[in-house]
C-alpha cells in the first residue's frame, strides 16, 4: 500500500466511524492531492479488498 492510499484509507475509516462518508471535497483537501490520482488510489484500494462500498447502506465497509 503507497502513503497516499494509507492516508486515504485512514480518512475514509476515521470519517466512517461517525457515520459520515467523505466527500472528494474532503479527500482533495485532506490529501492535498486532484480527484483523478485519489480515484486511482481509491480503484487500487477497492481491487485489493481493502475497501467496499455497500450500495444499500450507502457506506463503506472497511
Amino acid at each position: 500500500m503507497t502513503d497516499l492510499e494509507r492516508k486515504i484509507y485512514r480518512i475514509i475509516y476515521n470519517m466512517s466511524r461517525f457515520r459520515k462518508n467523505p466527500t472528494m471535497d474532503d479527500l482533495k483537501r485532506k490529501t492535498g492531492r486532484d480527484e483523478k490520482i485519489i480515484r486511482k488510489s481509491v480503484k487500487n484500494l477497492i481491487s485489493r479488498k481493502k475497501l467496499r462500498w455497500d450500495k444499500d447502506k450507502n457506506e463503506w465497509i472497511i
